[in-house]
């Protein structure tokens, strides 16, 4: 009987060993899987505009009736981000939260206009559901076809000379955050700064 036991304990310290061994190899792995694989950033898929060129500039009514003037130096020194976005888009609908976070938190330095074009009554629906009243919302398809937009969500980060910053396709939290990235870093975008 004891030695059936001391067999058995020797097995399992022998299983524990070999696990041990397992999971520093793969901890290992995962490591050098993080170093290979880069950060994503934004998606520039535009040939109108580039980044590093002034934004078109426009005067352009939100729908309380404000006019706004897009591109361009901005009168209150601070940058701009243009969000295209639809109340039929459910993945613009999901990054909503990350947007109004990230409006809030970077307040001191950027302005937030959501655009979109299409039927106004149910763009005031898409505000009262998602909690959008204290952004202007502007429905117009001008802005979108000056800037290029061809699928949504789409993002152009503008600074406070109208110049843009960074752009691109945004479909999670981390491409939101590659345009921050991007003017932080002054370049074009995350991808750039990766091969620079």
């Amino acid at each position: 009987m004891a030695e059936a036991l001391l067999i058995s304990n020797l097995l399992l310290w022998g299983v524990v060993i070999v696990l041990a061994v397992l999971v520093i190899a793969l901890a290992r792995q995962v490591g050098v899987l993080y170093e290979r694989v880069a950060p994503a950033g934004a998606l520039m898929v535009n040939s109108r505009v580039r980044p590093g060129e002034p934004g078109p500039e426009m005067d352009v009514t939100d729908l309380d009736g404000r006019v706004l003037h897009v591109g361009g130096a901005s009168v209150d020194g601070k940058g701009l981000m243009l969000f295209f976005t639809s109340p039929t888009c459910p993945v613009c609908k999901s990054l909503l939260p990350a947007l109004i976070s990230a409006a809030r938190s970077e307040k001191s330095w950027l302005r937030v206009i959501l655009v979109s074009d299409g039927e106004e009554s149910e763009h005031r629906a898409y505000i009262a559901a998602n909690g959008l009243k204290e952004f202007p919302y502007v429905n117009s398809p001008i802005v979108g076809a000056r800037y290029g937009v061809s699928k949504l969500p789409y993002a152009v980060l503008l600074d406070e000379k109208g110049v843009i910053v960074s752009m691109g396709i945004v479909n999670s939290r981390e491409h939101l955050e590659s345009l921050f990235e991007s003017r932080e870093r002054g370049v074009a975008s995350i991808q750039e700064h990766l091969r620079g």
